[in-house]
Formats: C-alpha cells, sequence, structure tokens
C-alpha cells in the first residue's frame, strides 16, 4: 500500500506548505495522506482528571474545523484521511502509526518572524524521544513539488540501532535517492569516517539504495559543519539521528539537532535510533 505520511495539519502557512510537499511525496511512491489536526503537543494527557466527556466537547466545537479539512482533503492528488485529536500525545502516536502502518510524521517549519524555530524544534524531538517515530520537518523554503532524489546522512561514529524506522527505509528506496554519509570531526580522522558509514550501512538504512557514499568535513561545532556539508553536498533532504537516551558527548545531543533543524534550507528527517 505505501508509506503514510501523517501530516500536521491547519491552515497556516507552514502546515500547507508540508502538506503539499508530503502530498507530492506520497503521490509519487503511491502513498497516503493522513491529516492530523491537533489542538495541542504534550507528553501529558490534559484530561486524565478531567474525563473523555470534557475531551468530547472540545472535539466537538472542532467540527467546523473537521468539515474543511474534509475539503482540503479532496484537493488532494493522494487518497487523504482526517484525523482530529485533542493533544498530540506518545500514545495517540502510537495508535496513528498502529492504524496506518509504515507512518511517518511529517511537519512544516513556520518561518522565522512568525515563530520560533528553535522552540518547534524542541517539542517535535520531545514527542520523537517519548514515542520513538520519526519525523519529517519541512521548512518554510521547500518547493511544494520538490522529489528528494540526494540524500545526506549525518551520523557520529557510535552505533546505532534503528527505531520504527520502517517507513523511512522505503521511502528511501521508493525515491531511489544518492545516499551521502557526512561525518563532522575537529581534526581528520579517516577511520572514524569509514565507521560512521559502517553504522550507517549495518543498521538496514540504505537497504536497496542504489549509491552510498562517504565525505568528511572538518569543524569544531557538529551543527555548524552539518550546516556547511549541506551547502557543499546540495542535498533535497537531510537525515539526523536523535537518541533515546540523554547523549551529552556526541554529535546529535538535542540541541545540535535542533539546531540544524531550525536552519537548514531543505527537509529534515529525524530518525529515532537506540
Amino acid at each position: 500500500m505505501g508509506i503514510s505520511l501523517i501530516v500536521l495539519t491547519n491552515f497556516y502557512p507552514a502546515a500547507l506548505r508540508a502538506l503539499h510537499y508530503a502530498d507530492a511525496l506520497a503521490c509519487a511512491q503511491g502513498g497516503r495522506l493522513v491529516l492530523l489536526h491537533v489542538n495541542r503537543s504534550s507528553l501529558y494527557d490534559l484530561y486524565m482528571f478531567a474525563g473523555e466527556g470534557w475531551r468530547r466537547q472540545e472535539l466537538d466545537r472542532d467540527a467546523d474545523t473537521a468539515t474543511l479539512l474534509d475539503r482540503l482533503a479532496t484537493q488532494l492528488h493522494t487518497p487523504a484521511t482526517v484525523e482530529l485529536a485533542t493533544d498530540l500525545l506518545p500514545e495517540v502516536a502510537q495508535d496513528l502509526v498502529t492504524r496506518y502502518q509504515s507512518g511517518l510524521f511529517v511537519v512544516g517549519l513556520p518561518a522565522a518572524d512568525h515563530a520560533s524555530p528553535e522552540q518547534l524544534s524542541a517539542t517535535t524531538l520531545d514527542l520523537l524521544r517519548a514515542a520513538q517515530f520519526p519525523v519529517l520537518v519541512v521548512p518554510d523554503a521547500t518547493p511544494a513539488a520538490a522529489q528528494p532524489r540526494r540524500v545526506m546522512v549525518a551520523v557520529d561514529q557510535e552505533n546505532f540501532v534503528l527505531a520504527n524506522a520502517g517507513a523511512v527505509i522505503e521511502l528511501l528506496q521508493n525515491i531511489k535517492a544518492e545516499v551521502t554519509v557526512v561525518h563532522v570531526t575537529a581534526l581528520e580522522d579517516d577511520a572514524g569516517c569509514a565507521r560512521a558509514l559502517m553504522h550507517v550501512q549495518g543498521s538496514g538504512l540504505t537497504k536497496g539504495v542504489r549509491s552510498v557514499d562517504l565525505r568528511g568535513f572538518l569543524h569544531s561545532d557538529p551543527a555548524v559543519g552539518v550546516l556547511e556539508a549541506i551547502t557543499q553536498v546540495s542535498p533535497d533532504l537531510v537525515v539526523v539521528l536523535s537518541r533515546s537516551r540523554n547523549y551529552l558527548g556526541g554529535l546529535f545531543h538535542h540541541s545540535v539537532t535542533a539546531h540544524v533543524i531550525a536552519r537548514s534550507p531543505v527537509p529534515v528527517l529525524v530518525l529515532p535510533v537506540n
């Protein structure tokens, strides 16, 4: 059936841009879309003690929103379903991915003058770590019809195991992407570059990918080094890792990931790993 792109949807520019990008991506692969509307993102259920009746009342107030989203779904090129929830919770994310197999969450990054990219990144990654699902972040300037053909995977040299990455692996196979593995260090380290590539290939992320290249970049600041690599590699899509533990010493500490997401000119796929 192809992958399901679960798009956090509202009527503002960032979300609509992400929706049209996801529409083109899913359409090219025979996938499907889920237009997910939530009022809040939270790790905790605000209605845990208030009761389900109050949640139902809030959802009833969203009836007009649901009608407009249904109308929006009919204007897309890809088969689409509308889902409403009061709160984007880890258990809500789990339920959606269970019902829509091979699920990948998609969010739009607002322009810097409308919202804080760092704040959105932090919210997204908090949900990601709790629910352990990949998130595709679409920045403000992304063309709606762009199909990624060159993918940059930025990794450190620590081994990792993919979590809930079936949709990502299928995506990379379907788009027949050329993959460049990028490793940023303060000093030249060919052995570290080789280990980084070995770990990416061993994880299964590039299974079935037609071309995998390796490039090392020098920079004392890992986040800045990744952003400089983007300008040289010119990818259509960047993949970064988010480890489930509080990783203080390596390349993808939470703040580094957020820095890359906030400033990348191309979509960033945040991939949970253990």
